[in-house]
């Protein structure tokens, strides 16, 4: 199980995300590979914000995403040994 303490919810990453997707993420259903457990991306615990922000599954703390500002990039990591992708900011 995931430590609860000092981290937030998932709705934090709306603003972030906003900068690279058109839709609303916050309401995304997500799915861990790990335990299983499934719900909107609202529900990850995020933690943050330095180096960038971190979503782990509330269920056994797998890590759903990295979410890392560079300048007028944001690099975006879906999982874990995805890889990462790099998208230029909508805005600053």
């Amino acid at each position: 199980m995931a430590d609860d303490t000092a981290h937030l919810d998932g709705n934090c990453l709306a603003g972030p995300l906003s900068e690279i997707l058109a839709v609303e993420a916050t309401t995304a259903w997500w799915r861990c590979p790990e335990c299983a457990r499934s719900g909107p991306l609202a529900e990850l615990h995020v933690f943050g914000p330095d180096p960038g922000l971190t979503a782990r599954c509330p269920g056994c703390a797998y890590v759903a995403l990295r979410l890392v500002r560079e300048g007028e990039y944001v690099w975006l990591t879906l999982g874990s040994g995805t890889g990462a992708f790099r998208f230029r900011a909508v805005t600053s």
